[in-house]
């Protein structure tokens, strides 16, 4: 499948249900050539510090954060909700683990030097400029977020990654 180059304002699609419902992929290459990738749903698209952003948050267990620490650059890919049993898999078992990439079928293919997956109908590849472990200290009271969403005290690393290029499969 080819795919065009767009501009990310004109990224089509709600980013709530982008994210949250339908989920995305982020995906990172070691220098060895490794590619891993798992599945987020939590993460948001904006502007800060006069650039396209988007922040993803992983916990410091997961894999896939290798990758993204080593790399310096990921890609966040998106597939519809036709693929969500796929994605499920991915964000559950671990590449240290198996070639889950395989076992799903996905084939990756570079994007700017980035891998994503043939498979996937819009394309974000992104440059991190800061990342910072969330501080429990700074859950402002009269929530629940702690308690709810750390259990275990695994907090998430927050990254904040410049948009440096778009791909929408072309139709």
């Amino acid at each position: 499948m080819e795919y065009r180059k767009i501009e990310p304002a004109a990224i089509s699609g709600n980013p709530f249900e982008m994210i949250g419902n339908e989920w995305a992929l982020v995906s990172a290459k070691k220098a060895d050539g490794t590619v891993n990738t798992m599945t987020v749903s939590w993460g948001t698209m904006g502007v800060l510090w006069r650039r396209n952003v988007v922040q993803i948050y992983l916990r410091p267990q997961r894999y896939t954060k290798e990758f993204v620490d080593q790399a310096g650059r990921f890609t966040l890919s998106f597939y519809g909700e036709g693929a969500k049993k796929k994605l499920g898999y991915l964000g559950k078992v671990s590449g240290r683990d198996e070639d889950k990439i395989a076992k799903v079928g996905f084939t990756v293919k570079d994007f700017d030097g980035a891998p994503a997956f043939e498979e996937a109908r819009l394309v974000l590849v992104c440059r991190s400029l800061y990342a910072q472990r969330l501080d429990p200290a700074c859950f402002l009271p009269g929530n629940n977020c702690d308690a709810d969403c750390y259990p275990e005290k695994d907090y998430h690393t927050l990254y904040v990654a410049e948009i440096e290029a778009v791909y929408e499969k072309a139709e």
